[in-house]
């Protein structure tokens, strides 16, 4: 018994100092607590991250509404004038903006090709597609669309035995002067020097099932060899000729394949164009310029002050062609195109020359040659797109103006013009030249801004011309007759209709070619500061169509947003100088 007490009395000892350690009963209730507290917190936040991953990654719980909570300044205010604005953006009760246009019919969408490709036939296949049109069931079948063979979006190819052809554009001509017409031209470029190969033309007329075969009989180079690139392997310009056959010279063919032999199934087909004046009288002037290529520069303001130049002394519609353009050129030009007075074509170079944006500006750049022979293809193009619908045609660059000097008008100036030239010889000429003069960037520069004009008005700012012409024949500009001439080069005709090219050299006192330049063209360089630079001479010409020409300007700019709400000019003196006015 003794033992058994005094073992409880050790145990009973034991447990008292231990307990020391215990916590107390107010202490185990905190822990509790706090154990409760961490248990709710972690269910709200596992419980709230669910919600949040549903409403991100599209889960099937019913969610709550969402807030995205927008801070910012309301538009052109300062921080200091405005305080901010809070808008709420409700995802769940918005819908994004998408182009909900009904789909296109293949009319429509056929339209629309038409009007970016104006070389393809595509109302004339809409029409007869699906139905048997051949020679028979093993020549000539009409092409369809998706056969014919396309290179860089607006060339159709052609391959020889001899020889690769790129073909652009085919025109009907039936004018006065033509001797074998009424006849098909097909534009194009080959990469031959005069073709041997026997082609033919296979003529589509409406209302026939079958084509009408025309053999070739003319393949006019655009060119004149000792200007380089006379070689087999480089793309030639030509113009092709077919005639049609009698028993259909009364017909305007559709279309017109190319092949080599007349039963080939044909890889071309182009849309014959032939433009006539919708009231039957023609306009007076037409303005045709080369495919632009203007990627990084902006002249957009100087190409509007040259349109509106060209409008007020006469021309009735300017058409370009685009190879690569600045966006601001672009916004110009379609403005213009919706006031009818420019159209633009798209353009591309043929075969394996580069057509990458910046490239094709490096390419044209370093081969001179061949950017020339490239160009003679829309200026061509131009020409007979516009044969019967206008008097005269010029061929200008955007920075060259013809400038008549005895009267107001490109029409006044052929009033005087054309009766000068009769009466040195009584044929009418094929073409009406004035001649090239310089208006170069420093020639204003060493003299100031004139107070009374726009600094962006870059052809009135700059009225410091060359004394010195360049030589007759050089670098000048024409009014062309489209009855008479056959093919053109930039500066004159290369061929004409019905003998050799007769051109009048327009005198200097009636009219000149403004040109305006940085510097003179690289022939000239070595003679350019002694010829044309260092002797300069104030010619206000211009300044007679000032005030229409900055009102229009400015309206245009204004229109098409150019102005900001910062931008301004700062106008200084004309210093005084010793030039010789004229």
């Amino acid at each position: 018994m003794e033992s058994t007490e005094g073992g409880g009395m050790a145990v009973m000892g034991a447990t008292r100092r231990m307990c020391r350690w215990c916590p107390t009963r107010a202490l185990r209730r905190g822990v509790y607590f706090l154990l409760l507290w961490c248990s709710l917190c972690y269910l709200v936040f596992r419980f709230s991250g669910q919600e949040e991953a549903g409403f991100t990654h599209g889960g099937t719980g019913r969610l709550l509404l969402q807030k995205i909570v927008e801070t910012r300044a309301p538009p052109f205010a300062t921080t200091e004038s405005a305080p901010n604005v809070t808008t709420e953006f409700n995802p769940l009760e918005q819908e994004p903006s998408v182009d909900r246009s009904p789909s296109l019919s293949e009319q429509d969408m056929a339209e629309q090709i038409q009007a970016k490709i104006p070389n393809l036939p595509i109302s004339y296949w809409q029409k007869y597609k699906g139905k048997a049109m051949s020679k028979n069931k093993t020549c000539a079948k009409f092409p369809s669309l998706y056969e014919l063979s396309f290179n860089n979006m607006y060339w159709q190819t052609l391959k020889t035995s001899n020889g690769t052809f790129y073909l652009y554009g085919a025109y009907y001509d039936n004018r006065t002067l033509v001797a074998m017409k009424p006849v098909i031209r097909v534009l194009g470029m080959i990469d031959r020097l005069e073709p041997r190969v026997k082609t033919f033309c296979q003529l589509w007329f409406e209302g026939y099932k079958e084509p009408v075969f025309a053999k070739v009989w003319e393949y006019k180079y655009i060119w004149y060899k000792k200007w380089g690139n006379y070689k087999n392997g480089l793309f030639q310009p030509y113009l092709i000729g077919c005639q049609i056959p009698p028993g259909h010279r009364h017909l305007v063919p559709q279309s017109v394949s190319l092949v080599e032999r007349p039963c080939d199934m044909a890889t071309t087909n182009l849309r014959v164009i032939h433009n006539r004046p919708p009231n039957g009288q023609k306009e007076d002037f037409a303005v045709c310029v080369k495919g632009l290529d203007f990627l990084h520069d902006d002249l957009s303001v100087r190409l509007v002050e040259w349109l509106e130049m060209l409008h007020v002394l006469g021309a009735n519609k300017v058409f370009l062609y685009e190879l690569e353009v600045h966006p601001n050129i672009s916004k110009v030009l379609q403005h213009y195109q919706a006031l009818g007075r420019v159209e633009v074509t798209k353009l591309t170079l043929p075969g394996e020359q580069p057509n990458i944006p910046g490239l094709l500006h490096m390419y044209l750049k370093s081969k001179v040659t061949n950017k020339r022979q490239n160009e003679l293809i829309p200026y061509n193009d131009c020409l007979y797109k516009n044969m019967y619908r206008y008097r005269y045609i010029a061929l200008l660059d955007t920075d060259e103006i013809i400038m008549p000097k005895s009267s107001m008008s490109w029409k006044g100036l052929m009033e005087i013009v054309v009766p000068k030239a009769l009466k040195t010889k009584k044929d009418p000429r094929a073409s009406y030249n004035v001649r090239n003069v310089y208006f170069m960037d420093t020639m204003r520069h060493s003299h100031g801004w004139f107070r009374e004009i726009p600094h962006y008005m870059h052809m009135l700012q700059h009225v410091y011309r060359s004394v010195n012409y360049t030589k007759p024949g050089q670098y000048v500009k024409c009014f062309h007759d489209p009855e008479r001439v056959l093919t053109l080069h930039n500066h004159f005709p290369l061929a004409c209709l019905g003998g050799s090219c007769s051109s009048y050299a327009v005198d200097t006192e009636d009219a000149h070619l403004q040109h305006y330049r940085a510097d003179c063209v690289n022939t000239l360089k070595k003679s350019c500061s002694q010829e044309y630079k260092n002797h300069t001479v104030l010619d206000t010409t211009i300044w007679r169509f000032r005030e229409p020409l900055v009102s229009r300007v400015t309206e245009t700019l204004l229109k098409l947003g150019f102005f900001t709400t910062n931008s301004s000019s700062r106008l200084v003196d004309l210093p005084a100088s010793g030039v010789r006015r004229k």
